[in-house]
């Protein structure tokens, strides 16, 4: 029973002491976050399969009131020895350089463990992975009071993360660990992303009005089509864009003729009766996208999924399938990158037959629509 005291108190005695080490000592980081900012496919066009992110300068160091084991390990998810993992689709690359201990500049090294040797001495150095980083004096690892380090965080990513639909942010975390200490510091990196902007003009604020019409002008029995009208569409985007266009209808439910998901309803007469429906045409003849000489249509029924084939055929917008625009003839590759598209579409209105109208009243076309943008 006193052997097994006397190893405790043994125990607790060296428990005060490395308590009392670490509370001597302070291990600080300049800047404990990092930003990239936000990317997207306008402001970093990328030269080759990746996108540099951007580079971040920090400062590291260990102060402690009594000579130290000053090394310093990086803890932190890796991708190979000396990249660091910056999400699904990015890495990380940590430099370290200028090291000064107790006032004197000094060699760098990489060691693997406590206490081992260096395994790579410079005086720059890219950090590895669980593994520290010391001052050295005549290649071997040396103590000190106060040491300090300079860092260079360089971020990239690959080249399809700028394609998003939706703004994502990456967040990836590393820990500064002092093992003879007990001090340690956390490091946190961000990185923003967002599709490239895009917007969408109508001439006439997107209005098209056939004013008054005389019952007597139109079919009793069967549906009258009124004279196609056009509208100047235009679309403006900060920088080269893969897209596609659908429509809603905002007036859901009112479209006479079945369940045509391009068919887009006039509203409601005094009675409920439904007025009609419209289609919005595009025709790849009479669009214009930056500087290209000829524009072919191709559409999605799977969300982006697959591509029809493109061509040149008119075709009405749908609030279902994707409607997109490529330079390129017969291809199943999707939408180009387009920076301004502009061109003519054609409103095509369908009237029910008088007799199924309430006409005791007025009755006001009253189509509604939105023209939406889908980000690739």
């Amino acid at each position: 029973m006193k052997r097994l005291m006397s190893i405790c108190l043994l125990v607790l005695a060296g428990a005060d002491v490395a308590l009392a080490q670490s509370d001597d000592c302070r291990l600080n980081l300049s800047e404990p976050h990092l930003d990239f900012g936000l990317m997207n496919r306008a402001i970093h066009r990328p030269s080759g399969s990746e996108i540099a992110l951007g580079e971040r300068f920090l400062s590291l160091s260990l102060n402690c009131q009594k000579p130290t084991d000053m090394s310093i390990f990086y803890r932190a998810l890796a991708i190979g020895a000396e990249r660091f993992r910056f999400s699904d689709q990015g890495h990380y690359i940590m430099q370290a350089s200028d090291g000064v201990l107790d006032g004197q500049a000094v060699e760098l090294g990489l060691i693997p463990g406590r206490g081992q040797p260096p395994g790579i001495r410079a005086n720059r150095l890219d950090w590895h992975a669980d593994h520290a980083i010391a001052p050295l004096r005549d290649g071997l690892p040396v103590q000190g009071s106060v040491f300090s380090v300079q860092l260079r965080v360089s971020a990239r990513a690959q080249e399809s993360a700028a394609h998003v639909r939706d703004a994502v942010t990456w967040e990836a975390f590393g820990l500064f660990e002092s093992g003879a200490t007990g001090q340690s510091r956390e490091m946190t990196l961000n990185a923003h992303f967002a599709p490239a902007a895009c917007e969408i003009n109508l001439s006439n604020g997107g209005v098209i009005d056939y004013g008054r019409m005389w019952a007597k002008s139109l079919n009793a029995d069967r549906d009258t089509a009124l004279a196609s009208r056009s509208l100047t569409l235009s679309i403006g985007c900060d920088g080269p864009t893969r897209f596609a266009l659908l429509m809603q209808d905002n007036r859901k439910g009112s479209a006479t003729g079945g369940t045509d998901e391009t068919a887009y309803g006039l509203g409601v007469d005094n009675s409920r009766n439904k007025i009609g429906r419209y289609f919005l045409y595009f025709d790849p003849f009479d669009m214009q996208a930056d500087t290209q000489p000829s524009l072919y249509r191709t559409d999605s029924t799977t969300g982006g999924v697959a591509w029809s084939s493109s061509n040149a055929f008119p075709i009405p917008i749908g609030q279902n399938s994707w409607l997109g625009f490529t330079t390129a003839p017969a291809s199943h590759a999707g939408p180009s990158a387009i920076r301004n598209l502009s061109g003519q579409v054609s409103v095509r209105a369908i009237l029910s037959p008088t007799n199924n109208l309430d006409l005791s009243t007025d009755v006001l076309l009253d189509g509604s629509g939105t023209i939406e943008i889908k980000y690739l």
